[in-house]
């Protein structure tokens, strides 16, 4: 048989750093693309094949993809679309501009890889898309407005696109982890920087207060939070399970928030979720 083949985007470290390994180690050719050269360096020294994949360069996507399929002989079982960043504050406060770059790095960029990529998985019949979503793509926090917004239109577009796909081999799969042990809050300052005029916000004592300590003081793990491997367990479940799930739940916030937007009435939920 031959080797599967794996193509796994924002692979700098967290959940598509150990993705990379775990897949590896489970015999699978990898690709593990990252957004900076210095990084795809670094992953090539550990003996990756590692494209630079940045989702806010779309010129990159083709390069990359060619570059897999050299390698390959023209084929791909999955794709691993992973890698966002969040950009903190109030959704009154948040310009448009904002949206537009977040929706670029998060869905506009996956979109397009996806298009690319599914023209190869029809060609030999089948494949997996599996798309790292997250909680906040179920239920809503404060302060997270743009990043609930990219997730879920993830989800929606993830959930049309599993349907079309039903005659063609190829199956759409959404992993959605609470929190994992990641860089994306230190990796979320400089677009909070960037784009949120806090001090002259109506709710700037609730940034001093709230927001900006979270952001710029490290107070130890989330509660309940996990070391990526557990996403890496359910994204190898994702690609070799004879019947992959349409959805894997990661970490115990997802399924506790999947069942309460399931059986509570929206005012209820919102009450929860916005002591959170």
């Amino acid at each position: 048989m031959s080797q599967k083949s794996i193509l796994i985007t924002g692979c700098s470290s967290g959940i598509g750093y150990d993705a990379a390994h775990g897949m590896r180690d489970l015999g699978w050719q990898v690709f593990a693309a990252c957004r900076k050269q210095a990084d795809c360096d670094r992953l090539r020294a550990e003996g990756f094949t590692s494209p630079r994949i940045d989702y806010q360069d779309e010129a990159t996507f083709a390069p990359a993809l060619e570059q897999v399929l050299e390698a390959t002989g023209g084929t791909l079982d999955a794709l691993f679309n992973n890698g966002a960043f969040a950009c903190p504050g109030a959704v009154e406060d948040l310009p448009s501009g904002a949206l537009r770059s977040i929706f670029q790095a998060n869905l506009f960029g996956w979109h397009e890889l996806t298009r690319q990529v599914i023209p190869v998985m029809r060609a030999q019949g089948s494949g997996r898309i599996v798309q790292c979503s997250s909680v906040l793509g179920l239920v809503t926090l404060r302060w997270r407005g743009a990043y609930n917004a990219t997730k879920f239109a993830l989800e929606g577009l993830s959930d049309t696109l599993r349907i079309e796909m039903r005659d063609t081999g190829i199956d759409v799969i959404l992993i959605e982890p609470g929190p994992v042990t990641s860089k994306i809050r230190q990796n979320s300052i400089p677009h909070f920087e960037q784009w949120i005029d806090w001090e002259n916000s109506a709710r700037a004592d609730q940034y001093r207060d709230q927001l900006r300590a979270r952001l710029y003081q490290r107070n130890g793990p989330d509660t309940f939070e996990l070391p990526p491997s557990a996403v890496t367990r359910k994204l190898i479940h994702a690609v070799t399970a004879r019947r992959p799930r349409p959805r894997y739940y990661v970490t115990t916030p997802t399924y506790i928030m999947g069942t309460l937007r399931r059986v509570l009435p929206t005012r209820a939920l919102d009450w929860i979720v916005s002591k959170g």
